[in-house]
């Protein structure tokens, strides 16, 4: 069942299915609230829904969900490729394009991910299953195996303030403003919250940029095919130029290609 499940091919309609929907069906399975296919990069949401599909198979207490650097991404991935194995999966992973956060090679994986995950329970999301508790549980294992070190954003300070001993007033140096170094951590917060945004910014406009040139370099195939001497006095060949070189976006040429068919 699994190697039926796994063979799916380029025109199968699981690769027609757009971003939307696929961001849906993650937020809505695993309870997660990603608004970018680029914030699945790291292998986390791949690994938690086989996790789902295949209980037990997965261990994710190895799961690194707060995977930022590609050798960490990776990790996530060998464990992806070893549940692959175990179930005989034939799908090859491109773990060197995956990590690298581009959108369309993100959004292929997905795709063919929702297609084995409805093959397998039809639709229908396992209601047992718990995304956040084993998400949790999951990330305490890690931590605990690694010496309770880790992501300061999973962590709580539970860490209480010292309060002077009786008789003592509070320990301020001579012209000292106690509220300095809460200045000062509240900028530092901000500057850091700001960085990451411009980083992300930048990353999201090179993923852009990326995609941009896929989509030009494919019609520019188009156009050098459609101006062979085989195919260029044919009327499809002239209906297609037409919509290539259509100046104004607004209109759509479409109307005037199909007249040139019907001629």
């Amino acid at each position: 069942m699994n190697s039926a499940a796994a063979n799916v091919g380029m025109m199968d309609g699981a690769y027609f299915v757009g971003r939307g929907e696929i961001l849906a069906w993650i937020n809505a399975t695993l309870q997660l609230n990603l608004s970018r296919i680029e914030e699945a990069a790291s292998g986390a949401v791949q690994c938690q829904m086989m996790d789902m599909i295949h209980p037990g198979l997965v261990p994710m207490h190895k799961v690194n969900f707060e995977a930022k650097a590609e050798y960490d991404m990776i990790q996530n991935y060998k464990l992806l490729q070893e549940v692959f194995n175990k179930l005989k999966i034939e799908k090859h992973i491109e773990v060197n394009k995956l990590v690298k956060g581009r959108p369309l090679d993100n959004l292929e994986f997905l795709q063919w991910l929702k297609r084995y995950c409805d093959y397998l329970n039809g639709g229908i999301l396992n209601e047992n299953y718990n995304p956040v508790e084993r998400r949790c549980k999951g990330v305490k294992e890690r931590n605990s195996k690694n010496g309770h070190r880790g992501s300061k954003s999973l962590q709580v300070n539970n860490t209480p303030n010292q309060a002077p001993l009786e008789g003592e007033g509070p320990k301020q140096g001579r012209g000292h403003n106690p509220s300095n170094g809460v200045d000062s951590a509240v900028a530092a917060a901000q500057i850091r919250a700001l960085s990451e945004e411009m980083e992300n910014l930048k990353l999201s406009m090179q993923n852009l940029e990326k995609e941009k040139d896929f989509y030009f370099a494919k019609l520019r195939d188009i156009e050098i095919l459609c101006q062979s001497s085989i195919l260029e006095h044919l009327p499809v060949a002239k209906a297609i130029k037409k919509i290539l070189y259509a100046e104004d976006a607004k209109e759509s040429a479409l109307a005037d290609a199909q007249a040139i068919l019907n001629a």
